[in-house]
Protein backbone atom coordinates (compact mmCIF):
# COMPACT_ATOMS: atom_id res chain seq x y z
CA UNK A 1 0.00 0.00 0.00
CA UNK A 2 1.14 3.41 -0.84
CA UNK A 3 1.12 6.10 1.82
CA UNK A 4 1.12 9.84 0.77
CA UNK A 5 1.33 12.96 3.19
CA UNK A 6 -2.19 14.18 4.02
CA UNK A 7 -1.67 18.17 3.42
CA UNK A 8 -0.09 20.11 6.65
CA UNK A 9 -1.65 17.36 9.29
CA UNK A 10 1.77 15.14 8.68
CA UNK A 11 -0.29 12.19 8.83
CA UNK A 12 0.45 9.27 6.34
CA UNK A 13 -2.69 7.93 4.62
CA UNK A 14 -3.34 5.70 2.89
CA UNK A 15 -3.93 6.11 -0.80
CA UNK A 16 -6.91 3.69 -0.81
CA UNK A 17 -9.28 4.47 2.30
CA UNK A 18 -12.37 2.76 3.10
CA UNK A 19 -15.60 4.37 2.55
CA UNK A 20 -18.43 3.71 5.05
CA UNK A 21 -21.12 5.63 2.69
CA UNK A 22 -24.69 4.72 2.03
CA UNK A 23 -23.81 4.20 -1.74
CA UNK A 24 -21.76 1.31 -1.86
CA UNK A 25 -23.84 -0.07 1.81
CA UNK A 26 -21.70 -2.54 3.29
CA UNK A 27 -21.23 -0.49 6.29
CA UNK A 28 -24.98 0.17 6.20
CA UNK A 29 -27.14 -2.56 5.20
CA UNK A 30 -24.24 -4.96 4.56
CA UNK A 31 -24.33 -8.15 6.95
CA UNK A 32 -22.23 -7.87 10.02
CA UNK A 33 -20.02 -10.68 9.31
CA UNK A 34 -19.07 -9.31 5.63
CA UNK A 35 -18.61 -5.67 7.47
CA UNK A 36 -16.09 -7.39 9.80
CA UNK A 37 -14.60 -9.70 7.16
CA UNK A 38 -14.08 -6.87 5.10
CA UNK A 39 -12.44 -4.18 7.72
CA UNK A 40 -9.77 -6.74 9.06
CA UNK A 41 -8.93 -7.45 5.01
CA UNK A 42 -8.37 -3.75 4.91
CA UNK A 43 -6.53 -3.19 7.81
CA UNK A 44 -4.43 -6.43 6.67
CA UNK A 45 -3.56 -4.23 3.52
CA UNK A 46 -2.33 -1.07 4.76
CA UNK A 47 -5.92 0.61 4.45
CA UNK A 48 -5.76 3.48 7.65
CA UNK A 49 -8.25 5.77 6.73
CA UNK A 50 -12.25 5.05 7.29
CA UNK A 51 -14.38 7.64 6.57
CA UNK A 52 -18.28 7.86 7.63
CA UNK A 53 -21.16 10.25 8.97
CA UNK A 54 -23.93 10.89 10.96
CA UNK A 55 -26.00 10.66 7.73
CA UNK A 56 -25.04 7.16 6.08
CA UNK A 57 -28.20 5.15 7.80
CA UNK A 58 -28.96 7.71 10.12
CA UNK A 59 -26.10 6.70 12.07
CA UNK A 60 -25.99 2.87 11.59
CA UNK A 61 -22.70 3.44 9.28
CA UNK A 62 -21.02 4.98 12.47
CA UNK A 63 -22.18 2.31 14.42
CA UNK A 64 -21.11 -0.14 12.89
CA UNK A 65 -17.64 0.90 12.36
CA UNK A 66 -17.53 1.29 15.81
CA UNK A 67 -18.70 -1.87 16.63
CA UNK A 68 -16.04 -3.76 13.97
CA UNK A 69 -12.83 -1.51 15.42
CA UNK A 70 -13.48 -2.22 19.06
CA UNK A 71 -13.79 -5.94 18.07
CA UNK A 72 -10.50 -5.64 15.86
CA UNK A 73 -8.47 -2.66 18.20
CA UNK A 74 -6.47 -1.83 15.17
CA UNK A 75 -3.17 0.66 16.10
CA UNK A 76 -2.84 3.59 14.46
CA UNK A 77 -6.54 3.84 11.91
CA UNK A 78 -7.84 7.35 10.98
CA UNK A 79 -11.14 8.18 12.00
CA UNK A 80 -13.20 11.06 9.94
CA UNK A 81 -16.95 11.77 10.19
CA UNK A 82 -19.41 14.81 9.34
CA UNK A 83 -22.06 16.76 10.94
CA UNK A 84 -24.34 18.36 9.00
CA UNK A 85 -26.39 21.55 10.12
CA UNK A 86 -30.47 21.56 8.94
CA UNK A 87 -32.17 24.63 8.26
CA UNK A 88 -33.78 24.95 11.81
CA UNK A 89 -30.07 24.74 13.34
CA UNK A 90 -28.78 27.70 11.89
CA UNK A 91 -28.93 30.29 14.96
CA UNK A 92 -27.04 27.78 17.12
CA UNK A 93 -24.19 26.36 15.17
CA UNK A 94 -22.00 25.93 18.00
CA UNK A 95 -24.33 23.97 20.02
CA UNK A 96 -25.42 22.01 17.14
CA UNK A 97 -22.12 20.76 16.21
CA UNK A 98 -21.25 20.08 19.79
CA UNK A 99 -24.44 17.23 19.95
CA UNK A 100 -23.90 16.61 16.45
CA UNK A 101 -20.00 15.21 18.07
CA UNK A 102 -21.23 13.55 20.84
CA UNK A 103 -23.59 11.21 19.31
CA UNK A 104 -20.82 10.31 16.51
CA UNK A 105 -18.55 9.60 19.20
CA UNK A 106 -20.26 7.70 21.01
CA UNK A 107 -21.82 5.37 18.13
CA UNK A 108 -18.22 5.13 17.03
CA UNK A 109 -17.24 4.25 20.36
CA UNK A 110 -14.39 6.91 20.55
CA UNK A 111 -13.07 9.40 22.68
CA UNK A 112 -11.82 11.51 19.82
CA UNK A 113 -12.26 11.47 15.55
CA UNK A 114 -8.97 12.48 13.50
CA UNK A 115 -11.12 14.75 11.35
CA UNK A 116 -14.07 16.06 11.56
CA UNK A 117 -15.85 17.41 8.01
CA UNK A 118 -18.54 20.00 7.44
CA UNK A 119 -21.22 18.00 5.52
CA UNK A 120 -23.38 20.78 4.00
CA UNK A 121 -22.40 22.55 0.69
CA UNK A 122 -21.19 26.40 0.86
CA UNK A 123 -22.35 29.20 -1.29
CA UNK A 124 -21.74 32.26 -0.85
CA UNK A 125 -25.05 33.35 0.59
CA UNK A 126 -26.10 30.57 1.95
CA UNK A 127 -29.58 29.12 1.77
CA UNK A 128 -31.46 26.11 1.68
CA UNK A 129 -29.14 22.83 2.43
CA UNK A 130 -26.23 25.37 2.43
CA UNK A 131 -23.99 27.42 4.88
CA UNK A 132 -22.56 31.16 3.19
CA UNK A 133 -19.03 31.68 3.56
CA UNK A 134 -19.00 33.32 6.24
CA UNK A 135 -21.18 31.23 8.20
CA UNK A 136 -18.61 28.96 8.03
CA UNK A 137 -15.61 30.55 8.49
CA UNK A 138 -17.21 32.85 11.21
CA UNK A 139 -19.66 30.22 13.29
CA UNK A 140 -18.90 26.71 12.23
CA UNK A 141 -14.71 27.01 12.36
CA UNK A 142 -14.75 28.39 15.86
CA UNK A 143 -17.38 25.77 16.78
CA UNK A 144 -14.86 22.82 15.60
CA UNK A 145 -11.76 24.71 17.27
CA UNK A 146 -13.44 25.12 20.43
CA UNK A 147 -14.09 20.72 20.18
CA UNK A 148 -10.38 20.70 19.13
CA UNK A 149 -9.34 22.51 22.44
CA UNK A 150 -11.46 19.79 24.16
CA UNK A 151 -9.59 16.64 22.69
CA UNK A 152 -12.39 15.37 20.76
CA UNK A 153 -11.34 16.21 17.33
CA UNK A 154 -7.76 16.59 15.64
CA UNK A 155 -8.14 18.09 12.25
CA UNK A 156 -10.59 20.35 11.19
CA UNK A 157 -12.34 19.42 7.56
CA UNK A 158 -14.92 20.22 5.01
CA UNK A 159 -17.19 18.34 2.49
CA UNK A 160 -16.08 20.76 -0.87
CA UNK A 161 -19.37 21.03 -2.31
CA UNK A 162 -21.26 23.98 -3.43
CA UNK A 163 -20.27 27.35 -5.10
CA UNK A 164 -16.98 26.88 -6.83
CA UNK A 165 -15.98 30.53 -5.75
CA UNK A 166 -17.29 29.96 -2.24
CA UNK A 167 -15.18 27.08 -2.05
CA UNK A 168 -11.84 28.48 -3.18
CA UNK A 169 -12.55 31.21 -0.39
CA UNK A 170 -13.16 28.91 2.13
CA UNK A 171 -10.16 27.03 1.39
CA UNK A 172 -7.71 29.89 1.04
CA UNK A 173 -8.97 30.97 4.25
CA UNK A 174 -6.12 28.43 5.72
CA UNK A 175 -8.46 27.63 8.71
CA UNK A 176 -9.53 23.69 7.31
CA UNK A 177 -6.76 20.87 7.24
CA UNK A 178 -8.83 18.45 4.90
CA UNK A 179 -11.41 19.20 1.39
CA UNK A 180 -13.26 16.28 0.27
CA UNK A 181 -13.71 16.80 -3.26
CA UNK A 182 -15.25 15.53 -6.08
CA UNK A 183 -12.34 14.22 -8.83
CA UNK A 184 -13.06 11.68 -11.13
CA UNK A 185 -12.90 10.55 -14.98
CA UNK A 186 -16.35 12.55 -15.92
CA UNK A 187 -15.12 15.85 -14.17
CA UNK A 188 -11.42 16.58 -13.39
CA UNK A 189 -12.13 20.08 -13.46
CA UNK A 190 -10.15 20.25 -9.76
CA UNK A 191 -7.07 19.66 -11.23
CA UNK A 192 -7.31 21.46 -15.09
CA UNK A 193 -9.26 23.26 -16.76
CA UNK A 194 -13.04 21.47 -18.86
CA UNK A 195 -13.16 21.50 -22.58
CA UNK A 196 -15.58 24.55 -23.87
CA UNK A 197 -19.35 24.00 -22.87
CA UNK A 198 -18.49 20.87 -20.92
CA UNK A 199 -21.28 19.49 -19.56
CA UNK A 200 -20.21 19.51 -15.56
CA UNK A 201 -19.59 21.66 -12.66
CA UNK A 202 -16.17 23.22 -13.23
CA UNK A 203 -14.27 23.29 -10.04
CA UNK A 204 -11.84 25.46 -10.92
CA UNK A 205 -8.84 23.86 -10.48
CA UNK A 206 -9.21 23.49 -6.66
CA UNK A 207 -6.01 20.88 -6.27
CA UNK A 208 -4.12 24.71 -6.57
CA UNK A 209 -6.27 25.88 -3.41
CA UNK A 210 -6.06 23.18 -1.74
CA UNK A 211 -1.99 22.51 -1.93
CA UNK A 212 -1.64 26.60 -1.59
CA UNK A 213 -3.25 26.13 1.53
CA UNK A 214 -1.58 22.91 3.00
CA UNK A 215 -5.47 21.05 2.95
CA UNK A 216 -4.83 17.42 2.70
CA UNK A 217 -7.04 15.61 -0.22
CA UNK A 218 -9.70 13.26 0.01
CA UNK A 219 -11.42 12.24 -3.60
CA UNK A 220 -14.38 11.72 -3.07
CA UNK A 221 -17.16 10.63 -5.94
CA UNK A 222 -14.04 8.52 -8.07
CA UNK A 223 -16.48 5.96 -9.50
CA UNK A 224 -19.50 8.88 -9.94
CA UNK A 225 -21.26 7.38 -7.08
CA UNK A 226 -21.01 3.76 -9.11
CA UNK A 227 -21.71 5.55 -12.56
CA UNK A 228 -18.13 4.77 -13.93
CA UNK A 229 -18.50 1.10 -13.55
CA UNK A 230 -20.76 1.79 -17.04
CA UNK A 231 -23.51 -0.31 -15.67
CA UNK A 232 -26.95 0.94 -14.46
CA UNK A 233 -27.41 -2.44 -12.32
CA UNK A 234 -27.51 -1.66 -8.35
CA UNK A 235 -26.56 -4.29 -6.01
CA UNK A 236 -29.35 -5.73 -3.77
CA UNK A 237 -27.73 -3.93 -0.80
CA UNK A 238 -26.20 -0.44 -2.77
CA UNK A 239 -28.45 2.44 -2.52
CA UNK A 240 -30.68 3.60 -5.15
CA UNK A 241 -29.04 5.52 -8.26
CA UNK A 242 -27.59 8.61 -5.81
CA UNK A 243 -27.86 11.91 -7.42
CA UNK A 244 -24.85 13.25 -9.22
CA UNK A 245 -22.22 15.42 -7.78
CA UNK A 246 -20.65 17.89 -10.24
CA UNK A 247 -21.19 15.68 -13.06
CA UNK A 248 -24.33 15.13 -15.06
CA UNK A 249 -28.03 16.34 -13.98
CA UNK A 250 -29.30 12.25 -13.86
CA UNK A 251 -27.36 9.38 -13.37
CA UNK A 252 -28.19 7.89 -16.29
CA UNK A 253 -26.34 10.30 -18.24
CA UNK A 254 -23.38 9.65 -16.30
CA UNK A 255 -23.83 5.89 -16.83
CA UNK A 256 -23.99 6.77 -20.83
CA UNK A 257 -20.98 9.06 -21.24
CA UNK A 258 -18.87 6.25 -18.71
CA UNK A 259 -19.49 3.79 -21.42
CA UNK A 260 -17.99 6.07 -23.93
CA UNK A 261 -15.07 5.50 -21.87
CA UNK A 262 -15.14 2.15 -22.86
CA UNK A 263 -12.27 2.56 -25.24
CA UNK A 264 -9.73 2.91 -22.62
CA UNK A 265 -10.54 -0.39 -21.89
CA UNK A 266 -10.99 -2.16 -25.22
CA UNK A 267 -7.27 -0.53 -26.05
CA UNK A 268 -5.76 -2.04 -23.01
CA UNK A 269 -5.09 1.04 -20.42
CA UNK A 270 -7.26 -0.84 -18.21
CA UNK A 271 -8.93 -4.14 -17.90
CA UNK A 272 -12.25 -2.55 -16.99
CA UNK A 273 -13.86 0.96 -16.28
CA UNK A 274 -13.69 0.79 -12.46
CA UNK A 275 -10.03 -0.26 -12.77
CA UNK A 276 -9.31 2.73 -15.11
CA UNK A 277 -11.23 4.99 -12.40
CA UNK A 278 -9.62 4.04 -9.67
CA UNK A 279 -6.52 4.68 -10.81
CA UNK A 280 -7.65 8.01 -12.48
CA UNK A 281 -7.88 9.21 -9.08
CA UNK A 282 -4.57 8.80 -7.68
CA UNK A 283 -3.08 10.00 -10.49
CA UNK A 284 -3.01 13.54 -9.42
CA UNK A 285 0.09 14.24 -7.02
CA UNK A 286 -2.71 16.68 -4.51
CA UNK A 287 -4.57 13.68 -3.81
CA UNK A 288 -4.29 12.19 -0.15
CA UNK A 289 -6.39 9.00 -0.11
CA UNK A 290 -9.51 8.46 -2.25
CA UNK A 291 -13.01 6.76 -0.73
CA UNK A 292 -14.71 3.89 -2.98
CA UNK A 293 -18.03 2.76 -1.90
CA UNK A 294 -18.64 -0.81 -1.54
CA UNK A 295 -21.43 -3.31 -1.29
CA UNK A 296 -19.62 -6.34 -1.44
CA UNK A 297 -16.18 -7.78 0.24
CA UNK A 298 -15.23 -8.76 -3.64
CA UNK A 299 -16.01 -4.85 -4.75
CA UNK A 300 -13.17 -3.88 -1.72
CA UNK A 301 -10.84 -6.57 -3.68
CA UNK A 302 -11.18 -5.40 -6.88
CA UNK A 303 -10.33 -1.15 -5.81
CA UNK A 304 -7.66 -3.14 -3.83
CA UNK A 305 -6.35 -4.88 -6.90
CA UNK A 306 -6.78 -1.30 -8.91
CA UNK A 307 -4.65 0.65 -6.43
CA UNK A 308 -1.86 -1.58 -6.22
CA UNK A 309 -1.75 -1.07 -10.17
CA UNK A 310 -0.70 2.34 -9.29
CA UNK A 311 -1.72 5.31 -11.37
CA UNK A 312 -2.81 5.34 -14.94
CA UNK A 313 0.22 6.50 -17.07
CA UNK A 314 0.08 9.63 -19.30
CA UNK A 315 -0.65 7.60 -22.58
CA UNK A 316 -3.42 7.05 -20.96
CA UNK A 317 -4.71 10.26 -19.39
CA UNK A 318 -3.95 11.51 -23.02
CA UNK A 319 -6.38 8.57 -24.56
CA UNK A 320 -9.11 9.91 -21.70
CA UNK A 321 -8.42 13.44 -22.53
CA UNK A 322 -9.45 12.80 -26.33
CA UNK A 323 -12.01 10.78 -25.51
CA UNK A 324 -14.00 13.52 -23.29
CA UNK A 325 -13.41 16.01 -25.78
CA UNK A 326 -16.80 14.81 -27.33
CA UNK A 327 -18.77 15.47 -24.21
CA UNK A 328 -18.10 19.25 -24.91
CA UNK A 329 -21.48 21.15 -25.97
CA UNK A 330 -23.84 18.50 -24.44
CA UNK A 331 -26.23 19.34 -22.28
CA UNK A 332 -25.14 18.65 -18.90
Amino acid sequence: MQFRTFGRTEMQLSVLGFGCGAVGGLMVRGDAADQERTIARAIAAGVNYFDTAVQYGDGESERNLGRVLQKLKPADVVVGTKVRLPPRERGRIDEAVRLSLEGSLARLRLERVDILHLHNPVTEQGGGPALSVRQVLDEVVPAFERLRQQGKIRFLGITALGETAALHQVIDAGVFDSAQVVYNMLNPSAAGELPQNYPAQDYGRLFHHTEAAGVGVVGIRVLAGGALSGSAERHPIAGAAPEPIGSAMRYDADVDRARRLMPLVEEGFAASLTEAATRFALSHPAMGTILVGMATPGQFEDALAAVKKGPLPQASLDRLSELRQAFAGEAR
